[in-house]
């Protein structure tokens, strides 16, 4: 038993970190396209800790009633969801406004600076 996982660490990696952080992804994408805020990112990803915790038990003979490992898999969807949703967000703000923000990174922009004419 680890910190991380509870009974194999590549059912960890398997269950967790490529299944639930592909669904993760995804949502935090699609959330971000849809111009959604980000608490609602966090909130579908405590639900979506919940059917990670049970492949954990189904299939991997995990521990289904266990906090602790239910605060670890939605605490890393939820680094995986947020990061999906700022990438996108940053994309949309430089892509829908381009005469408003510039990108400064992959995960920030800024307010582009303004010229004024005449004074």
């Amino acid at each position: 038993m680890g910190l991380f996982w509870d009974n194999s660490p590549t059912a960890f990696l398997i269950l967790t970190v490529l299944l639930g952080g592909s669904a993760a992804w995804m949502t935090g994408r699609a959330l971000a396209r849809g111009w959604r805020p980000v608490w609602r990112v966090v909130a579908a990803m405590l639900l979506l800790a919940l059917p990670v915790r049970f492949f954990h038990w189904g299939l991997a003979e995990g521990t289904l009633l266990s906090l602790h490992y239910y605060a670890v898999d939605a605490t890393i969807l939820v680094a995986i969801a947020c990061l999906s949703y700022r990438l996108t967000r940053a994309r949309q703000m430089v892509t829908q406004y381009p005469w408003l923000f510039r990108r400064t990174s992959p995960l920030t922009w800024t307010e582009r600076q303004r010229s004024h004419r005449g004074t």
